[in-house]
């Protein structure tokens, strides 16, 4: 691209071979055949099936349906039913929130024209854009959407946006003439279309350089085709789960040994090892976290943003670092006149009304900044003046004018870039005084232009020039002599919550970075406005060479970085997650989508490019940025109730191994009967439901969280044994103090089966009372039922468990899960357990805290 830009139009076309004719059916059907056809890369769509078989390749699905198929061929239906369920409602659930949100290319080509004017064999078609091939001559006009990369052979008057590719809000000349390409990247290049990119104005006429995924925009599109890269939330659930799928391969096996080594009974120790299985593995750890993320998704909605990745919502919470574009995010992606001030910087009314008969009385398709002039004013100006005539603008002169019939004289107005408006300027006015522009003044006059521009606006120029009424027809040699009258100053300017939204930000812990494609002024221009530390300002040409390590120690450091390429701003993301951030991405147009789909959360708004929202994990509805608090809060309260059932499995699952494998190896019989370890672990299960609803600790909500199965480990290392002292305590106590290990040895039968079962309801009671309690405890920080109460949902869901259990021996069901009623001594010492239990199981996690410094 580079190297046609360099040339003039007739060499481009030359080496592209075609000409202003365009191409015959021969030579299109060749390149047809070499480059394809002008499509971009989409993703493949998996389908139903494809979903469920993906979502079932988790390693904690997998483990559920082995168990389940283990359970079936040993004729535990019970068991098969229970894992079995939990599988299938962890696949569907998942599969049904996210069903909308898998299409992260398929409305690539929305944005694009279906059809364009292409110049074949000398005449004007209508093609489809997929037709188009290299070396086709395509008409552009205003309102066209740049088909493909293109040179310009002919242009009048052409102005493009290029937002969506660039984050630069202003409209962009372009012209057909050979440019300067030493220090340039094609996209800056004034000769250069690039597909994804609109006309605002004027005509043009160009040659195809590149098509399909070879473009820039197909570039872009190849990288979203690509698979998604794992998120902080993905690798912290895969690394629980192996955790856990290792303690639980190595506990049962040891289980198994014991059992069939000490009792000599290899179906029974099969049996009862497949239930310690089922009893280990946190299967509802899949629904806890979809149920979890799915009400965040709900809280989140009535806030109107959309969460198209249910895990998104977490890596909100756990975001400790916002990168975001600046146009359309930051800012409202919309130019407004500024300022309108004279020669001296003093806001001018003169200068406002000159500069609004311009724009009114011009007859050329109004541009951006013309739009912007007459919205911010409403002169009634047909009551005063009237037009005489009109000299267009071209990219030569940079420049238009019009002429008026005001206040008894023929007035030209002129508007254009200010370098060329100084050189037809001979006088420049003050309040109502003229003076001659010599040179020595010009300097100090484009002080004030350039202290505007380092503001980071947009200037132009007006200036006018008085004739005679007899002057009718007027032309470009009458834009000399003219009187320099003031500027105009153009902004995108910030949103109005765009400086409240950081503030909050900063105070939530979550530091904001800017990766913009537009210009050095205009980015620092923004970050004052909104209250953003500026720091060193780094451009997209310091990053090219850097090593890895060089280019995350520049970013850790550096907050503001301008013209940026999207896979530079890629680059940025990827080398803040090398320093072990989690990284969330605010942008709205097709550059920003690679970095969306990058960071550990993409976050896009109302008025983004469809490539950008679809790129996006999560949308907002709202023109105010305040609500990304509100889904970081969010994020962080989903992000606390799933952790609390994983530190609850875990210190309960290692408590467990040290219980039922010594109980296994001293006792006479089996700690539980296999009916029982099910029951139990139902029970536990179903008093686990009311998590998703709890309340969390406002100081939990303080600061971002995030995965740390190291501290997950050690806190499974301080609280897991303590359940098992007193699984042991009620060892002893129902072997000794209740006799069960005296008739273990008695020849009566019935005797010994009563006993034995006194054990086991003894140990089922206390074991389900005390693992389903202790959530309460886990919970919170503070001190639990004093400082910190659980929700109605949690109080129910664990009160209704314990009743459960306490009722079960006595019910009509006890004979059939092998259960006798317990003396009335035993709830005496059951009160003292629990109370004993959880004042040293809250010493503990206190001292943990204190200890290690994590919550």
């Amino acid at each position: 691209m580079l190297e046609i830009g360099a040339v003039a139009a007739d060499v481009a076309l030359a080496r592209l071979g075609s000409s202003d004719k365009g191409l015959d059916v021969e030579q299109v059907l060749e390149r047809r055949e070499r480059w394809g056809l002008n499509e971009v890369e989409r993703a493949a769509k998996l389908g139903f099936l494809g979903e469920i078989y993906t979502r079932s390749k988790n390693p904690l699905v997998i483990q559920l349906l082995v168990i389940a198929g283990v359970s079936f061929a040993m004729g535990d239906l019970r068991a098969t039913t229970v894992v079995g369920i939990m599988a299938v409602l962890s696949v569907a659930l998942g599969y049904i929130q996210e069903a909308r949100s898998g299409k992260a290319v398929e409305r690539l080509l929305a944005m694009i024209k279906t059809t364009c004017d292409v110049v074949r064999e000398g005449r004007e078609v209508e093609l489809p854009l997929k037709d188009l091939v290299p070396g086709d001559i395509v008409i552009l006009g205003a309102g066209s959407i740049v088909p493909a990369d293109l040179r310009l052979v002919v242009s009048k008057d052409f102005y493009v946006s290029q937002a969506a590719l660039t984050g630069e809000s202003m409209p962009v000349e372009k012209h057909a003439g050979p440019v300067e390409t030493a220090g340039k990247s094609a996209i800056d290049l004034q000769n250069l279309c690039f597909q994804g990119s609109n006309v605002l104005s004027g005509t043009a006429r160009a040659v195809v350089v590149q098509t399909g995924s070879r473009t820039y925009f197909g570039s872009i599109s190849q990288q979203l085709a690509a698979q998604r890269v794992l998120t902080s939330f993905d690798r912290g659930i895969e690394g629980f789960t192996w955790l856990m799928i290792r303690f639980m391969v190595v506990m049962v096996a040891a289980v198994f040994l014991i059992v069939g080594l000490t009792k000599h009974n290899w179906i029974e120790a099969l049996l009862f090892a497949t239930s310690v299985a089922v009893g280990l593995t946190p299967e509802m750890l899949p629904m806890i976290v979809t149920v979890n993320l799915s009400k965040g998704a709900l809280a989140m909605s009535r806030k109107k943003v959309i969460v198209k990745r249910l895990n998104s919502i977490q890596n909100f919470g756990a975001m400790d670092v916002l990168c975001t574009d600046k146009t359309g995010t930051l800012t409202q992606d919309q130019i407004v006149l500024e300022r309108y001030v004279d020669v001296t910087n003093r806001e001018s009314e003169d200068v406002l009304r000159y500069a609004y008969m311009n724009s009114y009385y011009q007859t050329g398709l109004r541009n951006l900044l013309d739009r912007a002039v007459l919205a911010h004013s409403d002169l009634d100006v047909e009551r005063t003046c009237r037009k005489v005539d009109e000299i267009p603008f071209d990219f030569h002169r940079r420049r238009m004018s019009v002429v008026i019939d005001y206040e008894e004289e023929h007035v030209l107005i002129c508007k254009g870039a200010v370098e060329e408006m100084f050189h037809a300027c001979s006088r420049y006015q003050v309040d109502d005084e003229v003076h001659p522009l010599i040179d020595m003044l010009k300097q100090d006059l484009m002080e004030e232009f350039e202290s505007l521009s380092s503001d980071g606006f947009r200037v132009v120029a007006i200036a006018y020039r008085e004739f005679p009424r007899t002057k009718e027809v007027f032309s470009v040699a009458d834009e000399t002599d003219l009187v320099l009258l003031g500027y105009l100053a153009f902004f995108d300017p910030p949103k109005d919550s765009a400086g409240a939204a950081l503030e909050a930000l900063r105070k939530a812990g979550v530091s904001t970075k800017i990766l913009t494609g537009d210009n050095a002024l205009v980015t620092q221009k923004v970050c004052r406005d909104v209250g953003l530390p500026i720091g060193t300002l780094v451009t997209g040409d310091q990053l090219n060479g850097l090593t890895d390590p060089q280019l995350t120690e520049l970013v850790e450091r550096s907050t503001v970085f301008a013209r940026l390429s999207p896979m530079q701003k890629e680059s940025i993301i990827r080398a803040l997650q090398r320093a072990g951030h989690v990284v969330g991405f605010l942008g709205d147009g097709i550059n920003d989508a690679p970095a969306m789909k990058t960071a550990d959360v993409g976050i896009s708004v109302d008025t983004a490019a469809d490539v950008a929202k679809e790129s996006a994990d999560i949308i907002l509805l709202k023109k105010s940025l305040l609500v990304l608090e509100d889904g970081i809060i969010e994020g962080r309260k989903v992000f606390g109730n799933i952790i609390k059932y994983i530190k609850m499995g875990a210190s309960s699952n290692f408590g467990n191994m040290f219980s039922v494998v010594g109980g296994s190896y001293f006792l006479p019989f089996l700690p539980m009967a296999p009916i029982q370890v099910l029951v139990n672990n139902l029970l536990y299960d179903f008093s686990q439901l009311g998590i998703p609803a709890d309340r969390v600790d406002e100081e939990y909500l303080e600061k971002p969280r995030r995965w740390n199965i190291d501290a997950i480990k050690k806190f499974m290392f301080w609280i897991g044994p303590m359940s098992s002292i007193f699984d042991y305590t009620t060892y002893f106590l129902m072997l000794y103090f209740y006799r069960c290990a005296l008739f273990a040895k008695t020849a009566d039968a019935a005797l010994k089966a009563h006993y034995e079962s006194l054990f086991h309801t003894g140990w089922f009671v206390e074991s389900c009372l005390t693992q389903t309690l202790i959530v309460h405890i886990i919970r919170t920080n503070r001190i639990p039922f004093i400082q910190s109460s659980a929700s109605p949902a949690l109080t129910l869901t664990t009160l209704a468990v314990m009743a459960a259990a306490s009722l079960l021996p006595y019910s009509p069901f006890a004979n059939y899960l092998g259960l006798t009623p317990l003396p009335m001594s035993f709830w005496g010492w059951m009160a003292v357990t629990l109370l004993t239990y959880s004042i040293i199981t809250h010493f503990m996690k206190t001292r943990f805290i204190k200890w290690y410094g994590v919550d």
